[in-house]
């Protein structure tokens, strides 16, 4: 694969992101320190986090986390409180049951209850879960999520069992609504050339943990974490 990207402009799609249960704010505020030495775009924590001192770097959250089953008047509460608090980007899980029962009417009257308590100019992304997804159940979630005011589809939470991103994900979600909304590739980018590969893909963000062994991959491809 040709590589138009060094690892400086690399970094500038990244989500740097940390969303183990475990984290501590000592580990929020490494967090911070190792984002802005490696030049990501932005850095993405829990909402209990907030507010942070991000030194610069966008502030991104999580609603809705990990399952998508909240009610839809408490996502767009998490997500009011989270924009009060500084985030500058929300990241919502939508209801993946719903996807598979094709309910998608519901999925989109959930995003806009979301995106009506997170107006612009909060970015909001919308975790569709795609490795849980049929093809047919990605393109439907992502129009949804199209009509109802997002500004990216985002892949995974990186929690679920079925997997995280993959390349063929990222193209049916850039065949649908690529061009007009962004797209979040996150879950399993463990190396370079996978990430590489989601760009090549349609990415126009990055959700990864293992950031900094990603980006001396290019040196070296080594293996990283991601979530």
């Amino acid at each position: 694969m040709s590589n138009p990207l060094d690892s400086p402009a690399l970094a500038k799609f990244v989500d740097h992101t940390l969303l183990k249960p475990e984290a501590t704010a000592d580990d929020v505020r490494a967090l911070v320190a190792e984002g802005v030495r490696l030049g990501v775009y932005a850095v993405c924590v829990s909402p209990s986090f907030l507010p942070i001192d991000a030194q610069g770097l966008k502030v991104a959250t999580v609603v809705g986390f990990p399952s998508g089953k909240h009610r839809s008047s408490i996502k767009a509460a998490e997500a009011a409180r989270a924009v009060a608090d500084g985030a500058d980007e929300v990241d919502m899980v939508i209801d993946i049951g719903a996807a598979k029962a094709r309910d998608f009417e519901s999925i989109r009257a959930d995003i806009a209850m979301v995106r009506a308590a997170a107006p612009a100019p909060t970015i909001l992304k919308v975790i569709i879960e795609s490795a849980a997804l049929s093809d047919h159940e990605i393109i439907e979630t992502s129009r949804a999520a199209e009509a109802a005011g997002a500004d990216f589809v985002k892949t995974s939470t990186g929690f679920h069992p079925a997997g995280g991103a993959t390349v063929r994900a990222v193209e049916i979600i850039s065949a649908t609504v690529g061009g007009r909304l962004g797209i979040k590739a996150s879950g399993g980018i463990r190396t370079t050339a996978d990430a590489l590969a989601m760009v090549q893909a349609g990415a126009t963000r990055l959700g990864l943990s293992g950031t900094a062994a990603i980006l001396e991959g290019f040196a070296t491809d080594s293996p990283a974490g991601s979530y």
